[in-house]
């Protein structure tokens, strides 16, 4: 029970908000920070497949606002070499690092800790965090991508190897989803967290956690959740910064979670 009462201590709720605020706005920079580095080992035709794969895992009426944003900056990019792509890339990284500052200063506060690292630092630490989460990205991308492919070379008995398939897509992005908060566990906050398990209980309930969301958001946008008729035009905007919203009020409570194992006392004020 000490997690429940160190979220609400630390008003996770309006920290999660904060949070989905910013990575919104670093989504268009974040968006051509993927397309251009996967642009760097793929023709523009394959990017802009693979990167449509990607944005299907946004929920209802964010997946075409997703869409379009990446089929822009994939038309955008499609000119750029050399220099001119090493810039642009690095524009993109620059306005991205927002989002992940924004995520190390809400675990900051999830584990309690007192920011002391320097201005370089903690900006060096955000540039690591974006480039990390591009690379899952695009390892993402291109497992998706080569499961498809196996799966279609594979003789379908029964609808097996669509399930198959799919039971494998989410061990992957499970396993994926587990790496990645039990690395912003360790290294976001500004403590010495390097004793620390890799593997935790949060990062475990996060991971799962957003797995479960994500579906179960999905669900509802599609059957029950009229966003359209209340929001008008604006609608997949809402529906995307609510998504943002659980997201990161998942991650941030599993990082609650850990904190109260660790320290037993912990939200007990």
């Amino acid at each position: 029970m000490g997690s429940f009462k160190a979220a609400g201590n630390d008003n996770v709720g309006i920290v999660s908000a904060g949070v989905a605020y910013f990575i919104f706005l670093a989504i268009v920079p974040l968006l051509a920070a993927v397309v251009l580095s996967y642009g760097l080992i793929v023709d523009t035709q394959t990017v802009s497949e693979h990167v449509h794969a990607l944005a299907q895992m946004i929920p209802g009426p964010g997946t075409q606002l997703i869409g379009g944003q990446l089929e822009a900056v994939v038309q955008s990019s499609s000119g750029k070499k050399g220099i001119g792509l090493a810039i642009a890339l690095a524009i993109a990284l620059f306005g991205a690092r927002k989002a992940a500052n924004s995520i190390v200063v809400a675990l900051n506060i999830a584990f309690n800790c007192e920011e002391k690292r320097s201005f370089l630092k903690s900006n060096l630490l955000s540039l690591a965090i974006t480039a990390c989460g591009i690379i899952a990205a695009g390892i993402g991308v291109t497992a998706t991508t080569i499961l498809t492919a196996l799966s279609s070379m594979v003789p379908d008995i029964s609808g097996s190897s669509a399930v198959i398939s799919k039971l494998v897509s989410y061990g992957v992005l499970l396993l994926g989803g587990i790496i990645g908060a039990s690395a912003l566990y360790r290294f976001g906050p500004a403590e010495d967290r390097t004793d620390a398990r890799w593997f935790t209980p949060g990062a475990l309930f996060a991971a799962l956690g957003w797995m479960i969301l994500t579906n179960g958001f999905g669900y509802y946008v599609a059957n029950f959740g009229n966003y359209n008729a209340t929001y008008g035009s604006l609608g997949a905007v809402i529906v995307l910064l609510t998504w943002l919203y659980l997201s990161a009020y998942v991650l941030l409570f599993g990082a609650e979670l850990d904190a109260a194992l660790e320290k037993p006392d912990y939200g007990a004020a």
